[in-house]
């Protein structure tokens, strides 16, 4: 077999593929079994029509165009890892001769993966937020704690601002009742402005047992956007009263016996959770400094597969919450435009992270092991509220085992570039990365197995949340060889 590689772009070749006949006929005696099993020719039992009387009843046509759909995904896979190329997607194949016993010809363009240099990960510094816990960050926490904690109490005054009101609402448009706007019973904090504009307003100085009508705009049901007439009757009022901030509380509101040790680790747990967020903003920010440094063609076909692919789930999603897509776009003030707009630039960036992690993962000579796959499986299938098992199951028969992989590896690339570069606050201290994670020095083999492989999984939300979810990018040889044979033409 000859192979001539032709680059198209950076991120494109067209191969010209030459085939001696004789590596068809495996392909061609597998058509000609298959074509004896199809066919029903007086005298012979199905499946044992010798070659000679297909050729005869049936022609020899057939059987070629089966024997060369059949070969080609092995013969383009073939191509491929020959000649040393990437490839993502599926390949656009056409046969450009096919000369019955003496050789087949075909192309086949197909987008790979560019090639780009990667800077020396030690030579990235970022800068992230200090983590300092103040006293006044301690008493904000404490302070929140009391309010989960406080008893309304009736008062016999008028609603002020932070009371809490038992009311009734009910809403006329052009003088008719609107019947999806009716409600009894409401507990209401005033001054919250979490219900209809001039509520508020409307509420604060009423006692209980009085009424009062004012105009609003509905927000949703048949009426929304229409102004209608709203009366509020206060039922009852009730104030706030936090419990008293001693010992007694300590022991209703932890596991500690006085409030001392409950303020002390308060303390410890925000710092902890504040180094938590530094170790985050790390991984975030080294990230974004790698991209800006690194300059990757990127192949168009899968910035567009990417494109659908999120806006296909965006969809789903809005359809799942039982709005429109219109209602959508009006809800986040975009037109179509603006929107297809900003989802191709943010699958640009989906794509570029996804190429440059994957080399990060090559240039490190990174690996996937059972335990981190496994690991990635489970806590995926926590997330979506199923048995681990069952997950593992439908991504083996779905053929998904090398994008589960690619997240994972894609995850622990995140963390090792994030723990290669330079790290400071904004007061100038140097931070170590597996620090802010907890993880020690003896902890760090250990690490790439639990710890990176939840990295993976974090790495792979935050792609998602930002549009970095690359499947399409993480081609491979095999997955090219497998979609051949769909685009073969017959």
């Amino acid at each position: 077999m000859k192979t001539d590689v032709e680059e198209l772009s950076p991120t494109r070749v067209k191969l010209s593929v030459e085939v001696p006949f004789d590596e068809l006929k495996p392909s061609i005696d597998k058509a000609y079994r298959e074509v004896a099993r199809q066919v029903r020719i007086p005298g012979f039992r199905p499946g044992r029509v010798p070659p000679r009387i297909i050729d005869q009843r049936i022609g020899r046509g057939p059987v070629l165009e089966q024997a060369v759909n059949d070969a080609i995904p092995e013969l383009y896979g073939k191509a491929v890892e020959e000649s040393e190329l990437f490839a993502l997607g599926r390949p656009e194949v056409e046969i450009t001769s096919l000369d019955d016993g003496k050789e087949l010809s075909f192309t086949a363009e197909v987008d790979i993966r560019p090639k780009f240099e990667l800077p020396a990960l030690d030579s990235i510094s970022v800068t992230i937020d200090n983590a300092t816990v103040t006293p006044d960050d301690v008493e904000e926490y404490l302070g929140s704690l009391r309010e989960r904690f406080a008893s309304l109490k009736g008062v016999q005054r008028p609603a002020e601002s932070g009371d809490f009101v038992s009311i009734d609402l009910s809403a006329t448009v052009d003088g008719e009742p609107v019947e999806d706007a009716q409600a009894s019973g409401l507990s209401y904090e005033v001054g919250s402005g979490s219900m209809l504009e001039g509520l508020d307003d409307a509420v604060t100085g009423m006692p209980a047992g009085e009424s009062k009508t004012f105009t609003s705009e509905l927000a949703g049901g048949e009426h929304a956007g229409d102004q209608a007439e709203v009366t509020v009757t206060v039922h009852s009022v009730k104030t706030k009263e936090l419990p008293d901030f001693d010992d007694d509380f300590a022991q209703l509101a932890s596991e500690f016996d006085t409030i001392g040790e409950l303020r002390a680790d308060t303390r410890q747990r925000l710092e902890a959770m504040r180094r938590q967020q530094q170790a985050v903003q790390a991984r975030d920010r080294a990230l974004d400094t790698l991209l800006d440094q690194v300059d990757v063609p990127l192949p168009e076909s899968i910035v567009g597969e990417e494109a659908h692919r999120l806006e296909h789930s965006m969809h789903e999603q809005i359809q799942r919450a039982g709005a429109d897509w219109a209602t959508y776009l009006q809800m986040v003030g975009k037109s179509q435009e603006e929107f297809s707009a900003d989802l191709q630039e943010q699958s640009r960036r989906s794509v570029k992270v996804g190429l440059v992690l994957d080399q990060v993962a090559r240039q490190e000579d990174l690996g996937v092991d059972d335990a981190e796959l496994s690991y990635f499986v489970t806590q995926q299938a926590q997330q979506m509220g199923v048995e681990p098992e069952l997950l593992a199951r439908q991504i083996t028969e779905g053929g998904q085992i090398g994008a589960a992989a690619a997240e994972v590896l894609r995850g622990k690339a995140m963390a090792l570039l994030a723990s290669r570069v330079k790290i400071q606050d904004e007061a100038g201290h140097e931070l170590d990365y597996n620090a802010l994670l907890g993880v020690g020095v003896g902890d760090e083999d250990a690490g790439e197995g639990g710890e990176d492989a939840s990295d993976a999984e974090d790495a792979g939300e935050a792609m998602e949340a930002a549009g970095t979810g690359t499947d399409a990018a993480a081609g491979t040889d095999a997955d090219a060889e497998d979609s051949a044979g769909e685009d073969a033409p017959a």
